[in-house]
């Protein structure tokens, strides 16, 4: 009703003003909490739609999609899992109406027109429930629903015996669609809140944990069964994900990475170790979850016939065993390496970027190279340096650099190098053109210097030092 009419009625009436984003967030925090139950949670789009019909329900609300398809043993069953989920958000201040069906379609109309807080059809009572319950519980627009009103079908029932041809040239297709959805003749998908992991373990306790010790104990019990599984479809871990759901519906995520396959338990012990120290079970920690977020193909490894051999450096470097202990310390983004780049300009062939990136690089260092050998030490911006040369294209004889002379004795080259033309638009080539020599001084210091340009009349060519040799 108007604001007006309801201070008519209710003096003291408290007004808050809507706010979507706050109710958005809300349902966000509220479908993490209920991945307790099921990794398979949404938020369902459509909530309860207000209408004008008389076997509308008692209020309007959000709604939740939980698929607990084998999950519910559990928890005790269907009944105590429905139940746990009243409890749970009660005590969170929340009134909830829940229903556990077949389809989706029917637990949703149940839950908002069952006439219970908890509905669970008996066994073979389901369809019969259904057909009794209004025809706005097909989640149809409010003017749908008025015109089925005014013309006496008022319960899904009257719509089955309907022929399904008129009755589709009337109020469209979409009636027949939900009334499928409904009884399960037409697949319904749920789009889950985010893609829930392949492998996933969890653990249900019969009284909170607080201890931080019992924490890591319920880990090493999970990690094993885990590792299995990988290793049963082939795959080792690269993302791993341990949810802690507490009793005040909060939980808390400890993530770790690594920097290729894994599916050693020990060491994915080791880098959950340190970040478990810091985990705060606030009142107690009802439920654990171990999920392998982000997973790749991992081949088992030739077995070394060394019986006294570390077998498991096959499978996990002692390389990379550092560069997960360093980046799940320091960070994603402290942790970084170089991958190569293609350009033909020395200082832009590779780019930085983190040890633990799951992004696969187009190029690798092992790719056959036909240029020459490049230096152990690459400049990042090169110097600049005078040169002494016998003839204008010619290798140098001498060079001057931080005030010292240096006496060119051997020197193979050039290599000439070309700026790439669709990233240097509007430049001339010939001024940008490099000429690349390695050079031996007097003193066997090897360096690789290079003449920028070519020798045209007006433009004299400039030389710089790139890199050193060992």
């Amino acid at each position: 009703m108007p604001l007006a009419d309801a201070r008519a009625v209710v003096p003291d009436v408290r007004i808050v003003p809507i706010d979507p984003d706050a109710d958005r967030a809300m349902l966000e925090k509220l479908c993490a909490a209920c991945e307790r139950y099921t990794p398979w949670a949404a938020i369902d789009p459509q909530g309860a739609r207000p209408n004008k019909s008389s076997h509308a329900p008692t209020g309007d609300g959000a709604g939740l999609w939980l698929d607990v398809t084998g999950c519910t043993h559990l928890f005790g069953g269907e009944e105590a899992l429905l139940a746990d989920i009243a409890a749970r958000f009660a005590r969170a201040g929340f009134r909830t109406r829940a229903a556990l069906a077949a389809t989706p379609g029917a637990a949703w109309a149940l839950a908002r027109y069952g006439g219970t807080d908890q509905f669970r059809a008996p066994p073979g009572e389901e369809r019969a429930l259904l057909k009794a319950l209004p025809v706005a519980a097909l989640r149809l627009d409010a003017q749908l629903v008025e015109g089925l009103d005014r013309m006496g079908l008022r319960q899904i029932g009257d719509l089955v015996h309907l022929a399904r041809a008129p009755l589709a040239r009337r109020f469209g297709r979409v009636v027949l669609d939900r009334i499928d959805q409904l009884f399960g003749d037409l697949e319904e998908p749920i789009s889950p809140r985010q893609a829930p992991p392949v492998h996933v373990v969890r653990r249900v306790f019969a009284e909170p944990i607080g201890k931080v010790e019992d924490i890591e104990l319920a880990l090493a019990e999970l990690l094993p069964t885990l590792c299995a599984d990988l290793e049963s479809h082939g795959q080792g871990v690269r993302t791993l994900d341990y949810v802690l759901h507490r009793v005040d519906n909060s939980r808390e995520v400890v993530e770790v990475g690594t920097s290729r396959p894994v599916r050693d338990a020990g060491h994915l012990a080791r880098l959950f170790r340190e970040k478990l120290a810091e985990v705060d079970p606030g009142f107690g920690v009802e439920v654990v979850v171990l999920a392998a977020r982000v997973v790749a193909p991992l081949t088992p490894a030739q077995a070394t016939l060394d019986a006294e051999a570390d077998t498991d450096s096959l499978e996990h470097t002692g390389a990379a065993r550092l560069v997960d202990r360093l980046t799940n310390r320091l960070g994603h983004t402290n942790v970084t390496r170089l991958t190569a780049v293609e350009s033909h300009l020395p200082e832009r062939a590779c780019h930085e970027r983190p040890a633990m990136t799951n992004k696969p690089n187009k190029m690798s260092w092992n790719q056959p190279d036909r240029r020459p050998q490049r230096p152990i030490k690459l400049l990042g911006q090169p110097l600049p340096i005078d040169v002494l040369a016998s003839v204008p294209d010619g290798p140098p004889a001498s060079f001057q650099w931080r005030r010292q002379s240096h006496r060119v004795v051997n020197a193979e080259g050039p290599e000439r190098i070309a700026p790439e033309w669709w990233v240097n638009e509007g430049r001339q080539l010939s001024r940008d053109v490099r000429d690349y020599y390695r050079i031996e001084d007097e003193d066997g210091r090897r360096y690789w210097v290079y003449r920028e340009g070519l020798f045209l009349p007006g433009f004299l060519p400039r030389w710089y030092l790139h890199g050193f040799f060992a």
